[in-house]
């Protein structure tokens, strides 16, 4: 009697069949149409028209670039759910920091410099600085991987045969909540944060000013609002539209901007040599997603789970969390993986953005002119690269004497102005 109690207490699992909305796309949107009446508008007037804000009086500028000992890094998450990996071997293991360039900013201990600090050596100063930034966490491209793979799971949950169990049980009733392109809530509360850290450590540099300061970003929807929630964080909300001046350069296709060099280089865009990262990331993954596709596929029936269907996902966790605060994707791979993952970004990069691409430091230039003007005070005069020669001409569009500058740009930038001389292929795994 004991063991047949037993057998009827011993989990079976079922496979379950795939609701027919699976994979489709929900799209919400605010404010509700017709809910904007600006017939009442008079009855909320704003602070100034009000009155009545009490005591403003200011205080000295911080400098914590300087005097702040330790130094404060970036390691907050709040309100993203911190996700687990599929083994959870390791606690202290951290998913979010294996996405590559998806992943949240956080703060790295050092670039290989035993002791190196961000802070002013004491008898220093600082006379100016120069930020170059990404935009905050987005949503994905338009036509990227992750929204091909929904409506790939859609398609299949439409037909008889298709099924999932185990670990994928939850995508009988996923849908695709994900935009394209824009920032996401967490996007826009991190650049506003990153706009307050910057006043804290180089506030002071504001005294310096003898106009107000130009700070520039692309045409771009999300490289605006992380301009503006930057400057928003730095200026502060009730002030920041009149305490600087915003440039705004076209992101186009024949439009020459050092923040978006890739539209005036044909080269960089080609498949064999703008897109070889990716062909080095994707010899890379059949590797290291091997058992993920062996572990993974018999849970999941009438769709086949290739390789870059399983790369879709991995991404997929990092899309969602930054957008929806948490993903069921994430549990899916192991701690391996997720270093693997990461290993396939580096890939990319090196070979389509950096050291390892023939046209990335012809992306990168235009910017290094640019930065090498503003740090001799001398105008450019050679328009070689994606310099606009129309705005880098003018002092007052490309000034040449602040203390402060700061430009919203991609993270492709990033790495191609910031070049090493070239070096060997990607190191090894």
């Amino acid at each position: 009697m004991l063991a047949t109690v037993l057998l009827f207490a011993l989990p079976f699992c079922t496979a379950e069949s795939a609701s027919s909305y699976a994979g489709s796309t929900v799209v919400d949107s605010y404010p509700p149409p017709g809910a904007t009446n600006t017939a009442i508008d008079t009855y909320f007037p704003d602070a100034p028209q009000v009155g009545y804000a009490g005591p403003t009086p200011t205080g000295a500028e911080p400098a914590a670039i300087v005097t702040a000992i330790p130094f404060s890094k970036v390691e907050n998450v709040f309100p993203l759910s911190r996700p687990n990996s599929a083994d959870s071997a390791d606690i202290t293991f951290n998913v979010m920091r294996h996405w590559g360039n998806l992943a949240p900013l956080y703060s790295v201990e050092s670039f290989g410099l035993s002791g190196a600090s961000p802070v002013i050596p004491e008898g220093c100063g600082i006379n100016a600085v120069h930020l170059l930034m990404r935009h905050g966490a987005r949503y994905p491209t338009s036509g990227s991987g992750v929204s091909d793979f929904a409506s790939d799971i859609h398609a299949a949950a439409s037909d008889e045969g298709f099924s999932v169990t185990g670990d994928l049980e939850f995508s009988a009733t996923w849908t695709y909540k994900l935009g394209a392109e824009t920032l996401t809530p967490f996007g826009r509360d991190s650049l506003f944060s990153n706009g307050v850290a910057f006043r804290y450590r180089y506030g002071e540099l504001l005294n310096a000013f003898t106009d107000l300061p130009v700070f520039r970003t692309t045409s771009e929807d999300r490289m605006v609002d992380s301009a503006l929630n930057f400057a928003a964080g730095f200026f502060g909300l009730g002030t920041y539209e009149t305490d600087y001046h915003q440039e705004i350069i076209i992101e186009e296709n024949n439009f020459n901007n050092t923040l978006a060099p890739y539209d005036v280089c044909p080269n960089s865009n080609t498949a064999d040599i703008g897109n070889f990262g990716g062909t080095q990331g994707n010899k890379w993954a059949d590797i290291y997603l091997k058992d993920a596709r062996k572990r993974l596929q018999p849970m999941i029936k009438g769709f086949n789970l290739t390789i870059s269907r399983l790369v879709d996902m991995q991404e997929m966790c990092a899309y969602e969390t930054v957008a929806l605060g948490y993903s069921k994707f994430c549990d899916l791979f192991t701690e391996k993986e997720w270093e693997g993952y990461e290993y396939y970004v580096d890939l990319n990069f090196w070979y389509s953005y950096g050291p390892g691409s023939p046209t990335a430091a012809a992306l990168g230039l235009g910017y290094v002119q640019e930065l090498v003007s503003r740090l001799t005070h001398t105008p450019i005069n050679v328009w070689n690269s994606s310099t606009n020669s129309t705005l880098d001409s003018s002092n007052i569009t490309f000034p040449l004497s602040q203390p402060t500058y700061v430009d919203a740009s991609h993270d492709v930038i990033i790495s191609t102005s910031m070049l090493p001389p070239p070096s060997s292929p990607m190191p090894d795994y």
